[in-house]
């Protein structure tokens, strides 16, 4: 076994035995971790505390065949406000989700690292209605999946585009349409987040615009995923 120090963001706990957790982090260099907290759920563990899914930490971890062992955890950002809204944690939840099921153990990821931090930090002040929307397409971007959004994903039109299907990988102009309606509003959001204007769409209001792109890129999400997103669905947290 060798020692390694890393960083990073506690996504799910799970209990283990009567006093440990395994928890599960994507790191900055040594992607997801899964390794074992020992004596965590002991009433005057202060050590607990600090690997609770959302706190960002600083980590110190004995490398195991196949599961490693925490010794050491500081935290670097407790997300305090987040966890105590429910509308925020419901969000946090969502992305914490998206990141277990596309980070891999022993692939470094640091952006996609990164982006969960920054997302976090943006959460904690505010609580922007196109937050999540917004991470989850730009970590499509990052897997390189992204919805094709220039032009007709069928025939390469690059006339009005009126709908959005999945099958044919983005959006679809109007002799191509099928799919969901696909409105300019929506799109024009849609491009803006790959496009660079990620803090102008963070300043997009709720509504009807919002619900479109969330609704979508949750779809797109799914879909790239081949699973159902629980924690947006359960709690809300779109």
């Amino acid at each position: 076994m060798s020692l390694y120090r890393d960083e990073g963001v506690v996504l799910r706990t799970l209990r283990l035995g009567e006093a440990d957790r395994i928890v599960t982090i994507i790191s900055r260099g040594h992607g997801k971790i899964r390794a074992v907290a020992k004596g965590v759920r002991r009433t005057r563990s202060k050590f607990g505390a600090r690997v609770e899914p959302l706190s960002h930490v600083a980590l110190q971890c004995w490398q195991g065949r196949e599961l490693d062992i925490v010794t050491q955890a500081e935290v670097l950002h407790a997300f305090r406000a987040v966890r105590e809204d429910l509308s925020r944690v419901g969000k946090a939840y969502t992305m914490l989700e998206t990141v277990d099921q596309i980070a891999q153990p022993g692939q470094p990821s640091p952006r996609l690292h990164d982006m969960l931090v920054g997302a976090l930090q943006v959460l904690e002040g505010d609580d922007p209605p196109l937050l999540v929307p917004a991470f989850l397409l730009k970590v499509l971007a990052l897997e390189g999946t992204a919805p094709i959004l220039d032009r007709c994903a069928s025939c390469g039109s690059v006339d009005t585009l009126v709908a959005f299907d999945l099958t044919e990988g983005g959006a679809l102009c109007r002799a191509c349409r099928r799919g969901r309606p696909l409105g300019p509003d929506a799109l024009d959001v849609l491009r803006r987040v790959l496009g660079g204007d990620l803090s102008g769409v963070l300043h997009q209001p709720a509504g009807e615009v919002a619900d479109e792109v969330a609704e979508l890129v949750t779809e797109a999400m799914e879909a790239h995923l081949d699973r159902r997103l629980r924690s947006a669905h359960a709690s809300g947290g779109l």
